[in-house]
C-alpha cells in the first residue's frame, strides 16, 4: 500500500531528511538547493557517468556524498526550458512520487533555473505526486515483505518555491481535483459484487457532506416517469436500478445549470446478447462515465466552484436472467419514442436516453455532456490515447477540445450526420439501438442525439481511456479517472463566474 503523502510548501527551509529532489532543464544549471544537498560537488561526475542530460522525465538517483544533510539526491529532468508546458509539471510530480519508496521526509526544489515556475505549476507538480501515489489494493491480504517492513505510512514532502504562499493557495484547488480523480478511480476499480447500483448511489449520497444536494430515484420512481429504456436494461438483474441526481448550487440562483450525465452500468454481461468470456471481467468498469461525473461533482463542491451544476448517473446491471429483455423487444423511453432492441449489449445508450431526457426536461440546462464507456468501436478508431467527442454544438465542442489539450485528457471530434442517422431507423419502432459494426461509435452518438432536443450537447465515448489505459507518469491504476480533470478544466476555463 502506498504511503500517504503530506505536502507542504516553503520558501527556504533547512534541508534535512531522507531525500532531496531537484529539477533541471537540459539547457540550464542546477537549482539553488543543489549546493546544499551536494556540498562535495560530485553531481557533475555522477551525471557524466550515468549520461544524465536533463531530458524530460529522466532521473538521476545517487547516494548523497559525505557532508550532505540528506541520504539521497534525485535529479529529475524537464527537457529544454523553453519547451516545458503545463502538463509537464504533473508528469514531473508523478516522476518524483515514483522515487519515494522507503523515505519519510523529502525536500523538493522545483524552481529550476531558466524555467518559469508559477504557483499553479507548483500546485500541479503536487497534484501529479498525489495522482501517481494512488494504488488500489483494498482486497490484498498479503503484502510484499518490503511493504510489510517498510517506512512510516506517511511521507512528509516540502516543496520549495519562491512564492510558497501562493503555491499553497493554488494547491487547495489541486487537492480537490486529486480527491475527485481518486474517487472516480476507486469506483471503477471496485469489483461489481461490492459496488452494485444501490452501493454506487450511496457513494453519490456521501457528497452531501460537501454541500451537494443528492436525490436517489428508485425503480418505482422511474416507472412513474416512464423510463422504459433504462428499466429494460435493468430487468434481468436481481439488483434494483437507481438514478442519482446531484446538484451543486455555487452560482447565482438565476443562472441556468450546466449538466453532466454518466452511464453507470455496474456490470455488463451483454445480457441475452452475451459477451465472450475472455475479458468480461473488465466490464466491472462499464460505469466509468458515472464514476467521472461523481468525481467531478466532488471536485466542484470541494473547491466551491462558482457555477450551478447538475450531475445525473443511471445505475443498472445488465444480466442474462430469465426476465431479461430480448433482442427484438420494443421499449418506450421517457421521451415517448420507441426503441427496438436489436442487441442487448448496446445497453448503455438505453440508460443514457432516459437520463438525458430527464435531465433536459427537468433542469433545462445551458448544455449537457454525457460520458460513457459506450463502444468498442471507439477503441478501433482512436485507441487509448483519445476519447471520442460528438456534439451538436461547435462552441461546446471547441471548448471541450481546448480543455482536453490543457488537461492532457485528449479528445478527437468525430462526425454526426443525416446519413448516419438513417442507419438507426427501425422497421418496427421509432429507432433501433444498434445498426451493426460499421460506424458503431457514430451511430451510438446519433442514437443519443435523438434525446437531447435543441440543447447544446456533447457525448464523450471514453471506452478506451477510462479503464485499462496505458500507465503513465501520473497514473499506474487500471481505472484512470479519465474525465474528471478534463471537465473541471472546462468548467474553470469557460463556465465559472
Amino acid at each position: 500500500m502506498s504511503a500517504k503523502i503530506e505536502i507542504g510548501f516553503a520558501k527556504s527551509p533547512r534541508l534535512s531528511g531522507d531525500l532531496a529532489i531537484l529539477l533541471k532543464a537540459s539547457d540550464a544549471e542546477l537549482p539553488a538547493g543543489a549546493a546544499e544537498a551536494d556540498p562535495s560537488g560530485v553531481f557533475g561526475k555522477a551525471a557524466d557517468i550515468a549520461k544524465f542530460t536533463g531530458k524530460a522525465m529522466g532521473k538521476l538517483d545517487i547516494v548523497a556524498p559525505h557532508g550532505s544533510p540528506v541520504d539521497r539526491i534525485v535529479v529529475i529532468g524537464l527537457g529544454k526550458a523553453e519547451a516545458v508546458i503545463a502538463h509537464d509539471w504533473l508528469k514531473a510530480g508523478g516522476t518524483a512520487a515514483s522515487v519515494l519508496k522507503s523515505v519519510d521526509k523529502v525536500t523538493i526544489f522545483i524552481d529550476a533555473p531558466g524555467v518559469e515556475v508559477s504557483p499553479k505549476a507548483a500546485a500541479d507538480f503536487a497534484l501529479g505526486m498525489l495522482l501517481r501515489n494512488y494504488s488500489f489494493d483494498t482486497y490484498k491480504t498479503r503484502k510484499k515483505d518490503d511493504e510489510e517492513n517498510g517506512p512510516a505510512k506517511q511521507v512528509k514532502v516540502t516543496i520549495v518555491t519562491a512564492d510558497a504562499s501562493a503555491a499553497k493557495k493554488a494547491f487547495a484547488d489541486a487537492q480537490a481535483v486529486a480527491e475527485g480523480v481518486i474517487l472516480a478511480r476507486d469506483l471503477v476499480n471496485e469489483p461489481a459484487n461490492i459496488l452494485g447500483p444501490l452501493e454506487f448511489a450511496a457513494k453519490a449520497k456521501e457528497l452531501e457532506k460537501l454541500g451537494v444536494e443528492v436525490e436517489i430515484l428508485t425503480e418505482k420512481d422511474m416507472k412513474k416517469l416512464g423510463m422504459g429504456a433504462l428499466l429494460g436494461v435493468a430487468q434481468g438483474s436481481v439488483r434494483s436500478p437507481r438514478l442519482a441526481v446531484m446538484q451543486w448550487k455555487g452560482g447565482k440562483a438565476k443562472d441556468k445549470p450546466i449538466a453532466f450525465v454518466g452511464k453507470g452500468v455496474v456490470f455488463d454481461t451483454g445480457g441475452i446478447s452475451i459477451k465472450p468470456a475472455g475479458g468480461m471481467e473488465d466490464m466491472k468498469g462499464d460505469m466509468g462515465g458515472a464514476a467521472a461525473v461523481t468525481g467531478l461533482m466532488h471536485v466542484l463542491a470541494a473547491r466551491e466552484a462558482k457555477v450551478n451544476v447538475v450531475g445525473i448517473i443511471g445505475l443498472v446491471e445488465n444480466m442474462p436472467d430469465g426476465n431479461a429483455q430480448r433482442p427484438g423487444d420494443i421499449v418506450t423511453s421517457m421521451s415517448g419514442q420507441t426503441i427496438e432492441v436489436i442487441n442487448t449489449d448496446a445497453e448503455g445508450r438505453l440508460v443514457l436516453a432516459d437520463a438525458l431526457w430527464y435531465c433536459n426536461d427537468r433542469f433545462k440546462p445551458e448544455f449537457m455532456i454525457n460520458l460513457a464507456t459506450l463502444t468498442g468501436a471507439v477503441l478501433v478508431a482512436l485507441g487509448t490515447q483519445h476519447a471520442g467527442l460528438f456534439s451538436n454544438n461547435d462552441t461546446l465542442a471547441d471548448n471541450l477540445l481546448k480543455a482536453g489539450l490543457a488537461s492532457n485528457e485528449r479528445l478527437w471530434r468525430l462526425p454526426l450526420g443525416k446519413d448516419y442517422d438513417k442507419l438507426i431507423d427501425s422497421k418496427f419502432a421509432d429507432m433501433k439501438n444498434s445498426s451493426g459494426r460499421h460506424a458503431g461509435s457514430i451511430t451510438a452518438a446519433q442514437f443519443l442525439k435523438r434525446f437531447v432536443g435543441e440543447t447544446p450537447w456533447a457525448h464523450l465515448d471514453i471506452a478506451g481511456t477510462a479503464m485499462s489505459s496505458p500507465s503513465d507518469e501520473i497514473n499506474q491504476s487500471w481505472g484512470s479517472g479519465f474525465g474528471v480533470r478534463l471537465l473541471d478544466e472546462l468548467v474553470r476555463a469557460h463556465y465559472e463566474a
